[in-house]
């Protein structure tokens, strides 16, 4: 009950932030929310919803009850999205709705190479993170002509699921994945 009461309450702050959207002035919101508050109330969400569809959906479908298999080809192979790409879809159907925040996963081993790093904002926190394990990134960026509140967070593989298909797959760069940090969750927000 614990979990859903905390699920619960980040899904609140998420929806009091996305009505009341993030206005930046003087690196606070006009409801008194920073851009690193909705980063963190988001990635809480975020994180929620994917640990909850990998180890109640994917893990115990795929590896316990053995009943459908997980496919980065889902639609073709009649299978579960993975947890990554899961995510990804939740980010372009939030783009889609007009969010006015974005995110994605980064990885320094990442199996696609859309997946790595490129701006020096993410390169400069995916080795902050691996060496301060547990700990946030934030920075200010510029891209293009707009200034943009980043936030990187470690992100743990939480399920068997998750390592094997890292472990198994033909393009991953690794193959001793274990269930710890491994990549990177990444929001920006527009200041």
């Amino acid at each position: 009950m614990k979990g859903i009461t905390k699920l619960t309450a980040a899904s609140g702050i998420l929806l009091l932030v996305l009505i009341t959207g993030c206005n930046n002035v003087e690196n606070k919101t006009t409801t008194g929310i920073s851009p690193q508050a909705m980063a963190d109330a988001l990635h809480s969400v975020m994180q929620a919803d994917r640990t909850v569809y990998a180890k109640y959906v994917v893990n115990r479908l795929v590896n316990e009850e053995k009943v459908i298999k997980a496919s980065e080809h889902w639609q073709d192979d009649k299978a579960l999205p993975l947890p990554a790409q899961m995510f990804r879809l939740g980010s372009e159907q939030a783009a889609q709705e007009g969010a006015t925040f974005s995110y994605s996963l980064i990885s320094e081993w990442a199996i696609n190479p859309k997946n790595a790093p490129k701006t020096d904002a993410e390169k400069q926190g995916v080795k902050f993170i691996s060496a301060n394990p547990g700990q946030n990134f934030y920075t200010e960026e510029t891209l293009g002509d707009k200034k943009y509140f980043t936030a990187i967070y470690p992100d743990a593989a939480v399920a068997k699921a998750c390592v094997s298909c890292h472990n198994d797959h033909q393009d991953s760069p690794k193959s001793d994945f274990k269930l710890r940090c491994y990549g990177r969750v990444i929001i920006r927000i527009p200041m």
